[in-house]
């Protein structure tokens, strides 16, 4: 019974989520794209972690199989339905949370490298390089890892000689913010023209490296208090699950008052990560520019 129950949970959720994304009929006029749809937020979660061929519906079916294996772990050890659903509920989302876990760490090692780059490149230019050679050398050059994006952009430019769609395309293979701003610069530099393209880089160099400098150290002082907190929410659950390998304590909850504490628990959990999340935020980069 349990099991099916976490089987029906895990169904439930891919149906609920797979209709927030329905896709316009083709010849429809386009949205005004004042809001990203669910499943355009999710690819570009996957673009940012690095796995942008990977489907969205991949990532849908893992968040189902993970809250419908919990779910039905936890209705074979407990008997309890309604705590099956709720730690169901929580294993669900896991996928999304280690989504987002390499994102920030992705996001964080790129921001150390682009200075580096960005220096390149200027003195590829400066040495009187033009610039998709300047863009083709940081493939050799460049950092280690930005060097296939940029080898990929030197193979596109050299099979088709257009320098602006090969751009957009090294821009969403990149997908990171950094290199919207480097890309959507020069950019503007190919079709203004001008002879100050060296000075705007090493002026977007030496912002960058402010910037990382000075996210790094808020970031090492927010540490600890966000993990702190993340444990705070994560031990109530943990301890639930040795309790209820107990059967005295699977019985209690199984009555509605037991129902109900783990109903408030779970209330309060969500409402305190959220508050947590949303005071000790902070900024992310996010791509304007794309």
């Amino acid at each position: 019974m349990g099991a099916l129950a976490g089987l029906a949970l895990g169904a439930g959720l891919f149906v609920l989520w797979w209709a927030c994304w329905a896709e316009a009929p083709e010849g429809s006029a386009p949205s005004a794209p004042t809001r990203a749809t669910p499943r355009a937020r999710l690819l570009d979660l996957l673009a940012r972690a690095g796995l942008a061929g990977l489907p969205a519906a991949a990532v849908v079916a893992a968040c189902a199989a993970c809250g419908t294996v919990v779910a039905a772990l936890a209705a074979l050890v407990s008997g309890s339905v309604l705590l099956a659903l709720a730690l169901g509920a929580v294993a669900s989302w896991w996928p999304v949370a280690l989504l987002g876990a390499r994102v920030r760490s992705r996001t964080a090692a790129v921001r150390d490298l682009w200075p580096d780059a960005v220096d390149l490149l200027a003195s590829g230019v400066r040495a009187g390089l033009s610039l998709p050679e300047a863009l083709a050398a940081l493939a050799v050059h460049g950092p280690e890892p930005l060097r296939p994006a940029f080898a990929d952009f030197a193979d596109d430019h050299r099979a088709t000689g257009r320098f602006l769609p090969a751009l957009d395309r090294l821009k969403d293979a990149l997908a990171d913010p950094v290199a919207d701003r480097v890309v959507e610069a020069l950019r503007m530099t190919r079709e203004v023209g001008g002879s100050d393209l060296g000075r705007v880089l090493r002026s977007l160099s030496s912002f960058l490296r402010d910037d990382a400098r000075t996210r790094g150290e808020l970031l090492a002082r927010q540490s600890w208090t966000v993990g702190t907190a993340r444990m705070a929410v994560a031990a109530p659950w943990l301890v639930l699950a040795l309790l209820c390998t107990r059967p005295g304590t699977v019985s209690a909850f199984r009555e509605p008052a037991g129902a109900l504490v783990i109903a408030g628990g779970a209330a309060s959990c969500v409402l305190a990560y959220a508050v947590m999340r949303r005071v000790g935020r902070l900024p992310d980069d996010e791509r304007v520019l794309r």
